[in-house]
């Protein structure tokens, strides 16, 4: 599966309009609201290919059973000269199970047929048809896709983003509505949302900016709580993507035909290993041939839990066996391997640091020293993971690090359990970084890369 089908259609949402989208509603030219006839159409074709996929899976075991048992039929069978022997009674239930097209198919790519052995690692599956499924729906269809675009990981990802947002969503949300109710908006009410979203760790800047705009509007014209909601979503998405429109690219992916090396960085407990881990099997599934640096040499286990993580991808991991070794080394080694394999992406998971330990720092430093002498030429990220959790303290990192570590983007982790996703707005308004991936749970696909119009309407998401 290649990385542009995993977020194929990305659009920059900046430009769809929140209010054009008719609050993530699917409308015709009358007027007349298609929402849920749409995601009808879409569930039902999700269904027919999620039955198609498991038809395919059960035909390559079955296919591999039968290709076991001819083997052993063999092995069994074979005289001491070499020559196989077998009882008139077997030759008619050996011609039953000779290799078929799909024993051929399994030896050539077993990946694709097979499913995983780990339940936490299987392939999304379609839920029912419930909330959670209309709204993922409406929220593709606002973006531009066709039904015949939507996939059951796009769907799933939406549910889970929805679902990890919900602690936010409760404290601010929910209160929220319940202040609007079915009035115009009042200066009163933009004093409680004021209250909210600092409540949420959105950042004073951040707070004030969309408040300032959203008063300027309320002068202009009265606006009712649906069309307030609307424009308040609009605002958040224009104050996210500032950054991200400013970096360039829209969408942080490896580039074909170069060396890329994105550094990830951060402070113990944020996930920083985890979350690698977990950009090492979106690349590896998105067609990329993907290598690990373990210069995290100086936490107890580090390296064995990223052989773990690597494990579960297939992907190699590089790394140094000594006590404290030089991270710097590791890093070195890392660029030799990749250059010999023809990696398209190196990973390097680094020392979890504390911005005030100058010694941590100036490492950090040494290793970017070293990738800029060894590979001029490559696509350098120097990505830091944020636990959203952590709120302000995560901003203050993020502040500290961007120096230093010459950071190019975000990764927020944690966002389900915590009250405090608004945090985002904070890193995009006050840090001005580019957020580039998100994670929403535990389990190896629970990171996607980050849309901010996906964001905002799981964090405002009405049901």
């Amino acid at each position: 599966m290649q990385y542009d089908e995993l977020t194929r259609k990305y659009i920059d949402t900046s430009d769809v309009s929140v209010a054009e989208t008719n609050d993530s509603e699917i409308t015709d030219a009358d007027g007349t609201d298609n929402s849920l006839e749409w995601a009808r159409e879409a569930y039902a074709r999700l269904k027919q290919q999620q039955q198609h996929q498991k038809q395919i899976s059960q035909e390559a075991d079955t296919a591999k059973a039968n290709k076991e048992f001819y083997t052993s039929k063999q092995d069994s069978n074979l005289n001491t000269d070499g020559h196989i022997s077998l009882p008139l009674d077997s030759i008619s239930e050996v011609k039953d199970v000779q290799p078929s097209q799909q024993i051929e198919e399994y030896q050539q790519n077993p990946k694709e047929l097979l499913p995983h052995t780990s339940l936490e690692d299987q392939a999304p599956r379609l839920g029912s048809f419930d909330d959670t499924f209309t709204w993922s729906a409406e929220v593709l269809a606002a973006q531009g896709l066709e039904v015949n675009e939507v996939s059951i990981e796009e769907i799933d990802w939406l549910g889970r983003l929805r679902r990890g947002l919900e602690s936010t969503r409760k404290g601010f949300v929910t209160q929220l509505l319940d202040k609007l109710g079915d009035d115009p908006l009042t200066p009163e009410d933009l004093d409680e949302l004021e209250t909210l979203l600092l409540r949420s760790d959105a950042g004073v800047e951040a707070t004030d900016q969309v408040l300032e705009v959203l008063r300027r509007k309320l002068n202009e014209e009265v606006l009712d709580s649906k069309e307030g909601l609307r424009f308040l979503k609009e605002q958040l998405c224009q104050l996210i993507d500032l950054p991200i429109k400013a970096s360039g690219s829209d969408l942080l992916a490896p580039k074909r035909g170069a060396l890329n090396i994105w550094l990830i960085v951060g402070v113990n407990g944020v996930g920083k290993t985890t979350t690698l881990g977990k950009l090492a099997n979106l690349s590896e599934r998105s067609g990329y041939s993907t290598l690990i640096a373990a210069a995290d040499t100086f936490r107890a286990a580090a390296v064995q839990q990223l052989q773990v993580w690597a494990k579960r991808s297939g992907v190699s991991v590089i790394f140094n066996a000594s006590i404290n070794a030089d991270p710097a080394a590791v890093v070195f080694d890392a660029i030799g391997a990749a250059r010999a394999k023809g990696s398209d992406l190196l990973l390097v998971d680094t020392a979890g640091r504390l911005q005030t330990k100058n010694n941590l720092m100036e490492e950090l430093q040494k290793i970017r020293r070293i990738i800029d002498k060894l590979a001029p030429q490559a696509n350098v990220e120097s990505l830091l993971v944020l636990d959203a959790s952590q709120g302000q303290n995560g901003l203050r990192q993020a502040m500290a690090f961007a120096k230093s570590a010459k950071l190019t983007g975000v990764v927020i982790t944690k966002l389900d359990g915590t009250s405090r996703g608004g945090v985002a707005l904070a890193v995009a308004s006050e840090a001005k970084l580019p957020i580039r991936f998100i994670g929403a749970g535990e389990g190896i696909r629970d990171l996607r890369p980050f849309k901010s119009f996906e964001f905002v309407e799981a964090l405002l998401a009405k049901r």
